[in-house]
């Protein structure tokens, strides 16, 4: 048994974790690859909450629209770069732009949430399994989601709890491979070679189909959506730049899985960031995970 497994009580009504998903970056190996020191990366994630914690994660992100006048979604490149809807900000005044931020910092730093994530360096990838797999490796995609359930399921099942996924819509294609990414996960467990993830301690499927209740899509007009984008990017940018400010302040805060974890559980349930090197990335190393021996296309 998992050292992550505890007993399993065959009920639907039990407290419940609720997983909200947002993408970040481009989940396919070969597409032109950037070089900019923002990073380049694919990663599937956002936050985790308790399904009794919503109410006051939507009152919050209500209250901060209303002191603004907020009538659009919350987009994460939009308020960055200060356009579209969000274009305001380059005329504003210094000391109205700062209110902004400040505000919105504060209103993500009080939501009831744990950021968490999968995020996989996109150079690293292809340099790692072109050789090996070449046109037969899988989109990243399939990876970061394979990855961040099961550990968001062992999370649940150290709670004692279940998790709804709530994924952000895409393109029909990449909504149905999702939708097929989580059955097999259900009914077959981790796509990985079972030699090379042992060390994971991966979870047996009954496990896996009895903590990953359901899937469902979004529109990024759901709160907790736009809550998942906003905290989603911070955890990418942080692997390539440490000091990245609101990086920074979701990890001083403790508002990341990782610090609810005990040291042991970490690289078992924390954020997962793959095919980082020491030498391009500031040092900091990061263990992989491998495609099944025998690769397959997603």
């Amino acid at each position: 048994m998992s050292a992550f497994t505890q007993p399993m009580i065959d009920s639907t009504s039990r407290s419940l974790f609720n997983l909200y998903v947002d993408d970040s970056g481009t989940r396919h190996p070969d597409r032109v690859l950037v070089e900019a020191h923002k990073g380049d990366w694919f990663a599937l994630g956002g936050v985790l909450l308790k399904a009794d914690d919503e109410v006051e994660a939507r009152q919050l992100h209500q209250a901060f629209c209303a002191r603004w006048a907020i009538t659009v979604p919350l987009h994460s490149v939009k308020i960055r770069h200060r356009n579209a809807e969000f274009a305001w900000l380059k005329s504003a005044p210094s000391e109205r732009v700062q209110e902004f931020y400040k505000d919105l910092t504060d209103t993500l730093l009080a939501m009831p949430v744990l950021g968490h994530g999968c995020v996989i360096d996109r150079p690293g990838y292809r340099a790692r399994y072109f050789e090996r797999y070449g046109r037969q490796r899988w989109d990243l995609c399939k990876t970061a989601f394979s990855v961040l359930c099961e550990r968001v399921a062992k999370f649940a099942a150290l709670h004692d709890r279940r998790v709804n996924i709530f994924v952000e819509e895409s393109d029909p294609r990449s909504d149905r491979l999702i939708r097929t990414y989580f059955k097999k996960l259900r009914t077959e467990g981790m796509p990985f070679d079972k030699m090379n993830s042992s060390q994971y301690q991966p979870l047996a499927v009954s496990e896996l189909a009895h903590r990953l209740l359901d899937l469902k899509f979004k529109r990024k007009s759901s709160p907790l959506m736009q809550i998942a984008d906003l905290y989603l990017y911070p955890i990418c940018r942080e692997r390539y730049d440490p000091h990245y400010f609101p990086a920074r302040e979701l990890r001083n805060c403790r508002k990341l899985i990782d610090q609810s974890l005990g040291p042991e559980k970490i690289s078992h349930l924390g954020i997962k960031y793959s095919c980082f090197d020491s030498d391009s990335k500031k040092g900091l190393v990061s263990e992989t995970l491998q495609p099944a021996s025998k690769a397959e296309t997603s």
